[in-house]
C-alpha cells in the first residue's frame, strides 16, 4: 500500500474524529476515492454498511439502502476525501508506471482523456490506446479506429471489460495487445451458437472471433453491412489481411 504523507495522515486522522470512524475505515475510503480519480468510489467497509458505491454529484449506494443518514455520511466523507486528494499531497509519490501509483500507466502514453476504476480494475483512455490494470498487471491495447466513450466491467464480478464506440459495444479482449498479458474474454452471450476462440491470436491482428464479432445467423442486413464496413477499415489499417477480410465478408453475406 502506498504510504501517506504528513498531510495525508492529518487528513485521515481529522476525518476519523469528525465522523467517529476507525483509521482503517477512513483509509479504505481514501484509497477507494483515489482509485476512482476523485470522482467515484467502490468500497466494501463494514463500518459504512458493507459494499457500496459513490459518485461525486450523483447517487450514493450503501448496503443498508434505506439508511439515509449513512448515505449522507458516505457522501460527505467521500467529498472531503476527494477535496483532500485534489488540494493536498496525500500519498508519498512513487514512480509512474509502478504498482500502487496513481499514474499507473506507462509514462510514454502521456495524460489520458479519461480514467476510472471498477472493482479491482483500473483503466485509462489515450489517443489510439487503452491501458487496463488488473491486480497490478498493466495491459495496453490498440484501440484502432474506435472512439471510446465509456468502459464497463461485465456483471458478475469477472475481469472482462467492454467499451462503447461508434460501432456499438465492443469487448476489450477483442483489441490488439500492444503490451502486457491481456484480460480474459467476455462471457459468451449467444448460447444458440458457440463462439470459436482463436488460440493463435497475434497482437497485431484484431481477434474477429471475440463475442462482439459473433457472426450469428440472426444478423440483420444493416448489422451485416456495418460489420463489413468495419472489417474494411481494419483491412485498410493493416489490422487484418486481404484474405481474412474476404473470408469474413463471404461468411457474413452467406448468413443473410
Amino acid at each position: 500500500m502506498q504510504n501517506l504523507t504528513t498531510d495525508g495522515q492529518q487528513l485521515v486522522n481529522g476525518l476519523c474524529a469528525r465522523y467517529n470512524l476507525s483509521y482503517d475505515a477512513v483509509l479504505h475510503m481514501l484509497i477507494a476515492v483515489n482509485n476512482g480519480s476523485g470522482g467515484m468510489a467502490q468500497f466494501s467497509c463494514p463500518e459504512l454498511g458493507g459494499s457500496g458505491q459513490w459518485m461525486r454529484g450523483g447517487m450514493t449506494m450503501v448496503g443498508d439502502m434505506f439508511n439515509y443518514g449513512l448515505k449522507a455520511t458516505v457522501d460527505n466523507l467521500c467529498n472531503e476525501l476527494a477535496n483532500g486528494l485534489a488540494n493536498l499531497q496525500v500519498f508519498v509519490p512513487i514512480p509512474q508506471g509502478t504498482p500502487g501509483s496513481s499514474l499507473w500507466w506507462p509514462g510514454d502514453l502521456g495524460q489520458p482523456f479519461s480514467s476510472g476504476a471498477q472493482n479491482n480494475i483500473r483503466y485509462a483512455v489515450f489517443p489510439n490506446r487503452l491501458a487496463v490494470e488488473l491486480n497490478g498487471q498493466v495491459t495496453v491495447y490498440n484501440t484502432l479506429d474506435n472512439n471510446i466513450s465509456g468502459v464497463n466491467q461485465q456483471q458478475g464480478g469477472d475481469s472482462s471489460l467492454t467499451f462503447s464506440s461508434q460501432y456499438g459495444t465492443i469487448a476489450v479482449s477483442s483489441l490488439p495487445i500492444v503490451s502486457g498479458a491481456g484480460l480474459a474474454p467476455a462471457p459468451q452471450q449467444n448460447f444458440a451458437e458457440p463462439v470459436q476462440q482463436n488460440n493463435n491470436f497475434q497482437p497485431q491482428h484484431q481477434n474477429l472471433d471475440a463475442p462482439t464479432m459473433n457472426l450469428a445467423s440472426s444478423n440483420s442486413i444493416d448489422e451485416t453491412i456495418q460489420i463489413i464496413e468495419k472489417l474494411a477499415k481494419l483491412k485498410d489499417m493493416g489490422a487484418i489481411s486481404e484474405s481474412e477480410y474476404n473470408s469474413k465478408k463471404t461468411e457474413l453475406l452467406n448468413k443473410i
